[in-house]
């Protein structure tokens, strides 16, 4: 299973950006489906998760953030809104789920990263 994120990009602060991810490969099941960021000499943190109990945030971009999800395309978005230098960081696209290859054994997958930098 491989992960393929887009959308990140240089935003001045206010503005909005829109990232999206796509699984494909070998997809048995896709459980939960979220995004990560790592800013500059920082760990890489929750941002926000979808799956069947709902929806996670983290608390800086509650109300700024909304995750959705697509699940006929294998796929999760991340509309970032009212964005802040704060928010600049590598985000990482991450799902749960089973290969058709090992169904017994749920992974966890990550994506590339996409780039984004809000600075004016």
């Amino acid at each position: 299973v491989q992960l393929q994120a887009s959308g990140g990009g240089l935003e001045q602060p206010g503005g909005s950006l829109r990232l999206s991810c796509v699984a494909s490969g070998s997809i048995f099941s896709i459980d939960a489906m979220g995004w990560f960021r790592q800013a500059p000499g920082e760990q890489r943190e929750l941002v926000a998760r979808i799956g069947r109990g709902g929806t996670v945030y983290a608390d800086s971009v509650k109300g700024l953030f909304t995750i959705s999800r697509d699940n006929a395309q294998n796929s999760v978005y991340l509309q970032m809104n009212t964005l802040k230098p704060a928010d600049t960081g590598v985000y990482y696209c991450n799902a749960d789920g089973r290969d058709q290859r090992n169904i017994l054994s749920p992974q966890t997958y990550w994506g590339q990263g996409t780039l984004v930098t809000v600075s004016s």
